[in-house]
Parts: C-alpha cells; sequence; structure tokens
C-alpha cells in the first residue's frame, strides 16, 4: 500500500472519530468518493491500525442505525424550503 493512501485512510479515520461524520460528509470533506472513503476505513484501516478502525466501524454502525432519522430530517427540511420560497413568489 502506498504511504499516501495510509496516511488518507488516518487522516479519513481521525476526522470520522473527531466529528462522528458520516461517509458521505467525510467523502466530501477531502474531496474523494465515499466508495474510496468506505475502503479506506472497512479494508485498509485495520492493517494500519487496528483499534483505531474497531473505533471508526463502531461510529459509522451508530451512523448507519440512525440514517433512517437523517434521511426522514432531510427529506422535511427540503420541502419546507420549498413550500417557503412557493410562498413568497405569490
Amino acid at each position: 500500500m502506498q504511504n499516501y493512501i495510509r496516511k488518507r485512510a488516518v487522516k479519513v479515520a481521525q476526522h470520522i472519530l473527531n466529528t462522528s461524520s458520516t461517509v458521505r460528509q467525510t467523502a466530501e470533506v477531502f474531496g474523494i468518493s465515499k466508495s474510496t472513503v468506505h475502503k479506506d476505513v472497512s479494508e485498509r484501516l485495520p492493517r494500519i491500525d487496528e483499534k483505531l478502525a474497531q473505533e471508526v466501524k463502531s461510529i459509522l454502525e451508530k451512523n448507519k442505525a440512525e440514517r433512517h432519522i437523517r434521511g426522514g430530517e432531510a427529506t422535511r427540511q427540503k420541502y419546507a424550503a420549498y413550500h417557503r420560497t412557493e410562498s413568497t413568489a405569490k
């Protein structure tokens, strides 16, 4: 594994630990794909630092368990914004 990939995997993991970010949020911050984030933390990180990998895994599992809540909230906000712009256009 190339050194820059090792460094990125550790930086991505530390970001997730510090912020409890989702894979999507982390990908946006680092300018990489969700697939790359997932591969970094699920395949590469355990070979680099097993303890860090377990900590990140627990946060991502929590995020996954809560995603239906965030998804519903995002939809609610989307339609609330739509209705606000619709009513101001009249």
